[in-house]
């Protein structure tokens, strides 16, 4: 295979940071559960299902960022729709698991559709962590893979623009407003 030629191995290496966030983010259902005063079998089985599913579209996520596609650094309705599905059937997961694995049986408030309905309203919070820590943490794993990872080195290329693009406009706005009083035009 040609150096430069992208293999799985190279899209497969950039789900680490979206399969980290998601797992961290599943596992922390675990702890919410234990708050909540459930024991601690239930917290493991809770946080496992959530954690697993989440961590997998997570790492999803970040491969998918390095194929190119409408998944680019500092663009958040495809991320926001990627999450509005893959959110609830999280959820779903989790919910079914827990329930067949404590109980022996599922039960879903409000019925499948409705649960999903829920899910769905509430997957925008999470996408909005979501990317809000994949933006950086992603980066910083860029720079390890860029060496020997051809597609890692496009993707860092990708982020670099994207933070020049900012800093462009954050510059030009310095430079229309100096010299403005405020309230006076």
């Amino acid at each position: 295979m040609a150096p430069d030629r992208p293999s799985i191995r190279h899209a497969v290496e950039l789900a680490l940071p979206g399969f980290a966030i998601g797992a961290v983010g599943g596992a922390m259902a675990g702890g919410l559960t234990l708050i909540a005063g459930q024991p601690a079998g239930w917290a493991a089985v809770s946080a496992l299902t959530l954690a697993l599913p989440l961590g997998l579209f997570g790492g999803l996520f970040s491969t998918l960022c390095g194929l190119g596609g409408p998944f680019r650094p500092g663009l958040f309705a495809p991320a926001g729709l990627f999450w509005l599905l893959a959110f609830p059937l999280s959820r779903l997961t989790q919910e079914v698991g827990t329930g067949l694995v404590i109980d022996g049986q599922v039960v879903l408030a409000g019925g499948v559709a409705g649960f999903l309905a829920y899910q769905a309203l509430v997957s925008l919070g999470f996408a909005i962590g979501f990317v809000w820590l994949h933006e950086r943490l992603m980066p910083h794993w860029l720079i390890r893979l860029a060496g020997r990872n051809p597609v890692a080195r496009t993707l860092l290329q990708r982020y670099i623009e994207h933070a020049e693009a900012l800093d462009h406009q954050r510059r030009n706005r310095k430079a229309r407003g100096k010299g403005q009083t405020k309230g006076v035009r």
